[in-house]
């Protein structure tokens, strides 16, 4: 009993304790912010198109089989680098070359008919064939014996039967002259179709070998020893990948500054810290509808096997397209709520402005609208910066510059592989 009013003494303490509070320290006010400037200045450039691509390979070829028959020898397989002529498959021959042997034996019989022991040998004319010479003979023989007994009967001594027999048997000895002359012709020709199929089955028996076209790598092996295959079974996917091609979509406004045989600088992801260089070698002649781009493609060597065919790569092509531009250093331009700003320095107070922005050039940057030439920027630390805030200069912008030699060598680098592609 006595406890409670001790509890209730205790809370208008705690109250009155809960409502004491410490004074608030004034805040300071701080000085100017200290920044460096920099001048918008006018500079000349050349225009430089930029673009993402994807990288192709110069040829893809799909080897399918040619004749029917099974597979008896598989030569390459994934990733193998193929020369050309190379044998790849081998389709069992057996069957192809005796086929073969059956069109050549018909082949010498026809020749033999002809008087001829090569199939490189031809029969210009008709008459020199043995069957026709001795049908001529034949002929001869008629002929001269019906002039004798011509003779005769007009001299009264032969009889008229034996004139009329000697006629007959000339006249049959010159159709029989004819039909040889004609059936000689037609060996000819047979000689001929014989010739041209005994070529078909040479060529189906070399087609067993399956063999590459050019020099190139195995993308995808589709067939196995012991698989029956028929014409046209795929058996092969062969993509040549030097050089390579990268495909770039280019926007249509900057048409007129491509052109065929400019040097691209491209760089891919798998190797961030090196540069290939190519050549632009085919420039479309449409521009997409929905995307109003246009695409072009540059040719890049490519002996090591590097580049892969299907990687993206981005791409620098330098143009001859000379602009004069406003630039400022690209650390003098934040990204502030959604908009690009630069920190104008009027005397010693601040206008944030917003900007549009153009092409960067290295540590500058293009501004197309919101800043003119001659006026001071600061560039740092720009996050502190806004409109009226009071500022003092501490000295102009000092860009950060690659280690000693860095630039010279990169460029001694750039214009030597610039030159290989010129050659």
């Amino acid at each position: 009993m006595l406890l409670r009013p001790v509890f209730l003494f205790c809370i208008p303490l705690v109250f009155l304790a809960c409502q004491k509070r410490e004074p608030v320290a004034k805040k300071q006010e701080s000085g100017p912010i200290q920044v460096r400037s920099a001048t918008v200045k006018q500079k000349q450039i050349f225009r430089v198109v930029e673009s993402v691509g994807t990288l192709y390979p110069f040829d893809e070829v799909l080897i399918s089989a040619e004749i029917e028959g099974r597979i008896d020898q598989v030569n390459a397989d994934l990733g193998d680098r193929v020369l050309p002529g190379q044998v790849l498959v081998h389709i069992s021959d057996e069957e192809q070359r005796y086929i073969l042997a059956q069109n050549e034996a018909q082949l010498r019989q026809s020749l033999e008919r002809l008087g001829l022991t090569s199939e490189n040998d031809r029969l210009k004319d008709p008459r020199e064939a043995p069957d026709v010479r001795r049908a001529a003979a034949a002929r001869l023989e008629a002929e001269q014996r019906y002039k004798n007994v011509r003779n005769l009967v007009e001299q009264g001594i032969g009889a008229r039967v034996d004139l009329d027999q000697a006629s007959a048997r000339l006249q049959a000895a010159q159709a029989e002259y004819d039909a040889t002359i004609n059936q000689t012709r037609n060996l000819m020709q047979e000689v001929e179709r014989y010739k041209a199929v005994v070529e078909l089955q040479r060529k189906k028996l070399r087609d067993t070998s399956v063999r590459a076209p050019f020099q190139a790598f195995v993308k995808d092996r589709q067939v196995a020893v012991g698989q029956y295959v028929r014409p046209n079974t795929p058996l092969f996917t062969l993509v040549k990948t030097d050089p390579i091609r990268l495909r770039l979509e280019v926007p249509e406004r900057m048409a007129p500054w491509i052109k065929t045989g400019q040097v691209a600088e491209v760089g891919v992801e798998a190797y961030a810290d090196r540069k290939f260089f190519g050549k632009i070698w085919r420039i479309s002649p449409t521009v997409d509808q929905t995307k109003r781009t246009f695409v072009v493609e540059a040719l890049i060597p490519n002996p090591a096997g590097e580049l892969k065919p299907g990687s993206y790569a981005r791409a620098r092509v330098p143009t001859d397209r000379a602009d004069r531009v406003l630039v400022v250093p690209a650390r003098a331009v934040a990204y502030v709520m959604g908009s690009n700003k630069a920190y104008v320095i009027n005397g010693d107070t601040i206008e944030a402005r917003e900007v549009k922005l153009g092409d960067r050039f290295d540590q500058e940057i293009e501004i197309l609208e919101g800043l003119e030439q001659g006026e001071q920027v600061a560039t740092g630390p720009l996050a502190r910066l806004d409109t009226g805030s009071k500022v003092t200069l501490i000295g102009p912008d000092i860009p950060a510059s690659p280690p000693s030699g860095e630039p010279s060598r990169k460029n001694f680098e750039q214009n030597k592989n610039e030159r290989k592609l010129s050659e």
